[in-house]
């Protein structure tokens, strides 16, 4: 008698996990690879069509002051995935832009991604794409919580052709072509035509995983989809080429659109739009200068215009200038977030990690200081939600920052950069200036003393492993 209770409370337990698991919401972060703010029609493109996103943002919201965490690839995912800015990351290491030859990565150890955390509490998770965290095994997207992975592990540009043109590369050494891997294992080395039908591969293969999680494991899942073609080179699938108005980039953006739009039917088909969370957003902002050396090596596909116009200053590889860190966020949930709105105060991607976490009710880690807030109620359309940021910063990826978003002003600090000397903080106002090209410092002296003051306590608290104000 004793058994047949213990077997029945056992499998009465198991429909219980059940239950939680199907009330669970899936969750999709569609990561754009160095997109623009604007390059997206919805947020203002006209050379750029993106219905697919367009009619997602028709279904959520648009959050026009999203901010990525850093100017680089590496830095910003670090972040995202960990609700923590990059110097924090690997007990106050930070992470740089990594290469083929880098033999550091993201830390597990040290570390928990958000993919851990989901999946302690019952999801399947996948990662589909580029990783970009560390190529060796022990850093691979399995090793930190994702149950499947497929892509590469670094950018599409660290092939052989680069062989020793940049500084970053030790005595010339040319790099292997680019793996593809699944698991932790590669299962191919592509050339450039191989390369241009990946973002295929990736989004055939993310309805897969989002079919077996519903069909087959009954679980909740947590999707991270990281396109590839729309960092250079800018290679799509054949057929797809000069649909844009905006040259190779405006084609890969628009397959992104694409992209989106094959998931969306996907989501539609097996019925769960109404409990699948999607964000879109970009690890960093665009190329907005030429590279002599990836046009060398890839003609129009690595061509940037630099007559192209765009709304914010600058692009990647900074962070002192909104055009680096700024970009284009749509979050959806049909019957949560409000269709068709807009939200415009301040918030990162380190939110998301526990913003995340919260809505699928894992718990967030209190052993580490976490920068991420949970901004449900600014998503949700709570009356009156405001930012839950004192300030958002822009940090270098190993320490220090090179500007502060405070309410509408943002305080660009003195110093060096690859973008020009400063030799005084410039300060704008974002609400009438949003290209910051009027400095009006001079007309502010006190909010620049106050700004400055707080970026020197966040660059301290930072470096020091304590909490941001």
């Amino acid at each position: 008698m004793k058994q047949l209770i213990s077997i029945l409370l056992f499998l009465i337990g198991i429909q219980i996990i059940a239950q939680e698991n199907i009330n669970k919401p899936n969750i999709i972060h569609i990561l754009a690879d160095d997109v623009g703010y604007d390059d997206l029609s919805c947020f203002g493109s006209k050379d750029i069509s993106t219905p697919n996103l367009d009619a997602l943002a028709a279904k959520g919201m648009k959050f026009t002051s999203f901010y990525a965490p850093h100017g680089t690839c590496t830095p910003s995912r670090a972040t995202l995935l960990t609700g923590r800015y990059s110097p924090r990351i690997n007990n106050n290491q930070g992470l740089f832009v990594l290469f083929p030859h880098s033999k550091h990565g993201l830390e597990d150890e040290l570390e928990t991604t958000i993919a851990e955390l989901l999946k302690e509490e019952g999801y399947t998770t996948g990662l589909y794409g580029k990783w970009h965290l560390g190529h060796l095994p022990q850093y691979l997207p399995c090793v930190h919580g994702f149950d499947e992975f497929l892509g590469i592990p670094y950018p599409n540009d660290h092939g052989p052709e680069r062989i020793g043109n940049s500084g970053w590369r030790p005595n010339g050494v040319s790099d292997p072509a680019i793996p593809l891997i699944e698991q932790a294992q590669i299962i191919k080395r592509c050339d450039n035509n191989d390369l241009a039908e990946l973002p295929a591969l990736f989004t055939r293969e993310a309805c897969k995983f989002i079919y077996r999680a519903i069909k087959e494991q009954k679980k909740p899942f947590y999707l991270q989809y990281a396109n590839i073609e729309t960092h250079t080179p800018w290679f799509v699938p054949k057929g797809f080429e000069g649909r844009s108005k905006a040259a190779a980039y405006g084609d890969a953006v628009e397959y992104l659109d694409t992209s989106v739009g094959i998931i969306m039917n996907t989501l539609k088909r097996l019925g769960i739009e109404d409990n699948t969370i999607i964000v879109f957003s970009s690890d960093n902002g665009p190329l907005v200068h030429r590279d002599k050396e990836l046009e060398n090596c890839y003609g129009k596909f690595g061509f940037t215009d630099p007559e192209r116009k765009h709304m914010l200053r600058e692009g990647k590889y900074q962070e002192r200038y909104d055009g680096g860190i700024r970009v284009s966020c749509i979050m959806t949930w049909e019957g949560q977030i409000p269709a068709g709105t807009s939200c415009n105060e301040p918030i990162g991607a380190m939110d998301l990690f526990t913003t995340f976490a919260e809505l699928a009710g894992a718990s967030v880690p209190n052993d580490r200081i976490i920068d991420g807030k949970n901004i449900w109620p600014l998503m949700s359309g709570q009356p009156g939600a405001k930012t839950p940021h004192k300030a958002i910063y822009g940090f270098k990826p190993k320490g220090g920052i090179s500007s502060i978003r405070y309410q509408n002003w943002k305080l660009v600090l003195a110093g060096k950069h690859w973008t020009g000397e400063l030799k005084e903080h410039h300060l704008f106002d974002l609400s009438t200036d949003i290209g910051e090209t009027t400095n009006v410092a001079d007309q502010h002296p006190k909010l620049v003393n106050q700004l400055v003051k707080m970026a020197n306590e966040a660059a301290e608290a930072v470096q020091n492993d304590k909490k941001l104000n």
